[in-house]
């Protein structure tokens, strides 16, 4: 560990022990925004209609 706290991850200044990762109640919002909105969704792959439960066709 370097002592010096991580880069914000929303925009790159040092991270502060009260709002850590962030570096300010202002980046730690957008963060939670981006949430809220979906912008982190983990896509998802849906598999096909006319597999059965097994996994197989028929």
């Amino acid at each position: 560990m370097t002592g010096r706290p991580d880069p914000c991850p929303i925009c790159g200044r040092p991270g502060h022990a009260r709002h850590l990762p962030f570096c300010s109640p202002r980046c730690r919002e957008i963060d939670l925004g981006r949430w809220f909105s979906g912008a982190y969704a983990v896509p998802a792959v849906e598999p096909p209609d006319d597999l059965d439960e097994d996994g197989f066709d028929g």
